[in-house]
């Protein structure tokens, strides 16, 4: 497999977009105990979408939050990422002080809604993509709530 150092590059050209459809699809979440985690991720209302139980040695739960084309599984024997070990994973949320009402009645520890200011030139309108809240899952993996109303120009596939 061949690789190509992009972060050396000093051209500015762009790379022409790929045509070829590609989809992330799951992150591995790296947990201590997957029956906590799956309660855990449950009490947040996220659908379960497979408790797959292989062996002793292996076990697969895929979890989905509501309306997300993207998913989440955790389990034994699927990485060697160390529990709590993952931060920042962005929620997108049309109305976060509705999302953060949402999770802290089902007892999760999140915090106020922050608002950061807007750079210069950012006339989107409210404070899309600016408003942030947090919270944590029992091992400590980081998930960032972020307020999206009005995507960035350019956001969006075109076919």
């Amino acid at each position: 497999m061949s690789t190509i150092d992009v972060g050396t590059a000093s051209s500015t050209e762009m790379e022409e977009l790929s045509t070829i459809d590609m989809a992330l699809e799951v992150v591995t979440v790296p947990v201590s105990d997957v029956d906590r985690a799956k309660r855990f991720y449950q009490s947040l209302g996220w659908r379960l979408d497979i408790d797959l139980v292989v062996s002793d040695d292996f076990r697969q739960v895929q979890m989905t939050p509501p309306h997300s084309q993207c998913s989440i599984h955790f389990g034994k024997g699927i990485t060697a990422m160390e529990p709590g070990s993952l931060d920042r994973l962005y929620l997108a949320v049309k109305d976060i002080d509705a999302a953060r009402e949402d999770l802290a009645s089902r007892g999760v520890d999140v915090t106020e809604v922050e608002e950061q200011p807007k750079p210069p030139g950012f006339d989107l309108p409210g404070r899309s993509y600016f408003a942030y809240a947090s919270f944590k899952d029992p091992d400590g993996n980081g998930w960032l709530l972020q307020e999206v109303t009005t995507r960035l120009p350019g956001r969006e596939w075109q076919d």
